[in-house]
């Protein structure tokens, strides 16, 4: 299928970073105007990071001007609102939403019960222009709206509701609108958390989202591939590019993400370059995420949280991807520093049983992308390191999950309904990938094998990806479990004398495919 032209021609956008993409295409455009509001820029949400740190973006003199209402605020309704935590998920909540058009003063309603929403906090304006592509598509403004609300009691229900002049959420025609959150407890109890990658915009993400719900879970985990308005992923210019998508995306997921907190991380096709010089203007306006000690300039989908005796990490894998090395290098070393000072610091913590780490590119996958070198190079060793003791990544288009691997091999078999030990057996790494989109296979003679249909294969032939974009091959005996079909992964942590994490595997018919326990020095 023939590309339409987007301004760099195919041979040289091969050549040329996402910086670099970029800033070409920043000096070609012919319409100039700011891409955010003062306010994002000022708050170094919408750069991008040079090698120091600093932002390597400038606002241009329009972007002192805030966006001015042009319709009446009592027209312009809220839509796909969705919630993160803060730094501390005990005590703070990022509540974001969109609207259709700019509006004056946006706020939050708060309160303990939902006829009571007596406590106001203002909300920021990240306005998001798109530029026009003369017979591909028209200019396109985005205005995403987030609050942060702080000094919040744990374990506690909270009702909000958004809204600016002209729509208060608290009046009757708007009490509809009113929806809840809570969160995390003071001390550690059992709770759940869902995860997947690769979801997109359609009925199948739509339905998984449903089936999501019925686990009632603290918070998900979205491993990247968010939505796909890149429709190529290869951030390239040259990448096929609808902003409403993200719409579209939004308006579905605010089924589940207005009252479950919904943890981002960034995949290749959320690497959207018309924004900033890494490609996650877009991301830094859409989200906002937990600021917690690494630059959210540099990488928005780069943070880490603790829930109950759970640490979380997310991570940007396209710093260190061979197979897609558009932002490859990045951060200039910076997020895998970070990434070993955090781990260090979780594993430390006598509070905290377990750490979860997700990302988007496969360290081990047999499916069509296979694995990725450069995961395996950076980060596998602070994986063993530190004792991870569960790694989530998306990616591939299918459930799959390893035995416990240590050393680049099989530490221990892990059949469905086992446990292992991370402290003895090595760490067991779980693609779910199979969030919504259109999906993958496994290699020839790698048949499904799940729970109710296991088929024993004692290897199988598939390949990593390497520094010189090269596919290797490779015959392993770690790929456990696999199946095709639409699912997401459903964790129970538990705490107290014996803690440990049950991990299942649900299909998008509510039906298990896979489970396994992990517990430590058991």
């Amino acid at each position: 299928m023939d590309l339409p032209d987007f301004g760099i021609p195919p041979q040289l956008a091969r050549r040329m970073s996402m910086a670099e993409q970029h800033e070409y295409l920043r000096t070609r455009l012919t319409r100039r105007r700011t891409l955010v509001t003062a306010g994002a820029v000022a708050g170094g949400l919408l750069t991008g990071c040079s090698e120091s740190g600093t932002t390597t973006t400038k606002p241009s003199p329009s972007a002192t001007n805030s966006p001015t209402t042009k319709v009446p605020g009592s027209v312009v309704t809220p839509f796909g609102r969705h919630l993160a935590f803060g730094a501390d998920p005990k005590t703070q909540m990022r509540i974001s939403w969109q609207v259709p058009a700019a509006v004056k003063k946006p706020y939050v309603r708060i309160g303990t019960r939902p006829e009571e929403l007596s406590r106001k906090i203002e909300a920021e304006v990240r306005d998001l222009h798109t530029p026009e592509l003369q017979g591909v598509r028209p200019a396109f403004e985005q205005y995403y709206v987030h609050a942060a609300l702080v000094g919040l009691r744990p374990g506690t229900t909270y009702y909000y509701g958004v809204g600016h002049d002209g729509f208060d959420p608290a009046a009757p025609d708007h009490r509809s609108t009113i929806s809840s959150f809570r969160t995390a407890p003071a001390t550690p109890k059992t709770f759940v958390f869902t995860a997947f990658g690769d979801q997109g915009v359609g009925k199948d993400a739509a339905a998984n989202d449903h089936v999501l719900l019925r686990q009632d879970p603290a918070f998900h985990l979205h491993a990247g591939d968010i939505c796909y308005a890149n429709v190529n992923g290869r951030g390239k210019e040259s990448d096929s590019y609808d902003p409403g998508q993200w719409d579209l995306f939004l308006k579905q997921t605010e089924t589940v993400a207005r009252s479950v907190p919904w943890m981002v991380t960034t995949g290749n096709h959320d690497m959207e370059a018309w924004y900033s010089p890494d490609g996650y203007g877009g991301q830094s306006a859409r989200f906002s995420l937990p600021d917690n000690g690494f630059d959210p300039r540099c990488a928005p989908g780069v943070y880490a949280f603790t829930y109950g005796n759970v640490g979380v990490v997310a991570l940007d894998a396209n710093d260190v991807s061979y197979e897609i090395p558009a932002n490859l290098g990045y951060t200039d070393g910076r997020q895998t520093k970070w990434l070993d000072e955090k781990l260090r610091e979780l594993r430390s913590s006598p509070a905290i049983d377990f750490i979860v780490v997700f990302f988007h590119h496969c360290a081990y996958s047999t499916s069509t992308h296979a694995s990725d070198g450069g995961v395996r190079a950076e980060w596998l060793p602070l994986f063993a390191r530190h004792e991870v003791d569960l790694v989530i990544n998306g990616h591939n288009h299918v459930y799959e999950r390893t035995d416990a691997i240590k050393n680049g091999e099989v530490g221990k078999r892990v059949p469905i309904g086992e446990s292992t030990d991370p402290t003895r057996d090595g760490i067991v790494y779980v693609t779910a990938g199979g969030g919504g989109k259109d999906l993958y296979g496994f290699p020839v003679g790698a048949d499904e094998s799940y729970e109710g249909h296991v088929r024993e294969r004692e290897s199988v032939t598939t390949f990593q990806w390497t520094r010189s974009r090269l596919a290797k091959t490779e015959t392993v005996e770690w790929s456990r479990v696999r199946y095709r079909g639409f699912s997401f992964l459903s964790v129970e942590a538990e705490s107290g004398a014996t803690p440990r994490l049950k991990v299942s595997a649900l299909a998008q018919s509510g039906e298990r495919i896979d489970h396994f326990e992990v517990r430590r020095g058991a």
